[in-house]
């Protein structure tokens, strides 16, 4: 089953539960694809698993600097509706990868491009992007990359 497909099929189980959380959750990321899709192509398109997943995360990403500011605000009761919408958004997105794949994709990466300082870090972080296709964000690839070519 495709990403959008799930999506509409959860969407209408939350309509029938009377989830409201879920289904605000559900009805704006409905409305980010359809917008990605619309700006990629015109308003019939269907967006590929890959680039939903993209948008998904750009959500996500969204919700995690939300949920920063708030506490730093101290608005716990405003980060812990964004900690909710967040793990709605997340159950859409593949599974991440353990610190430990992270660092031996990186490792194997810096070996295949032949990277040996830091400042042939953006061929290592293309390829990388390639091969994680969103399965990590892109902070945490840097920081690893930066800690593989810096020892």
């Amino acid at each position: 089953m495709k990403i959008q497909e799930r999506i509409d099929s959860d969407l209408k189980e939350a309509m029938r539960a009377r989830d409201a959380m879920k289904l605000g959750v559900l009805r704006m990321l409905k409305s980010a694809l359809k917008y990605a899709a619309i700006e990629k192509s015109g308003a019939e398109a269907e967006l590929a698993d890959a680039e939903a997943a993209q948008v998904i995360r750009k959500q996500a990403k969204q919700r995690q600097d939300s949920i920063e500011s708030f506490e730093k605000g101290g608005r716990a009761e405003l980060a812990a509706k964004e900690k909710e919408e967040l793990s709605i958004l997340q159950t859409y997105l593949p599974q991440g990868m353990s610190a430990d794949e992270l660092a031996k994709v990186v490792r194997d990466t810096i070996a295949e491009v032949g990277a040996t300082s830091k400042a042939q870090m953006g061929a290592v972080m293309k390829a990388l992007q390639e091969k994680v296709a969103g399965r990590a964000d892109g902070k945490t690839l840097s920081q690893e990359v930066q800690k593989q070519l810096g020892s």
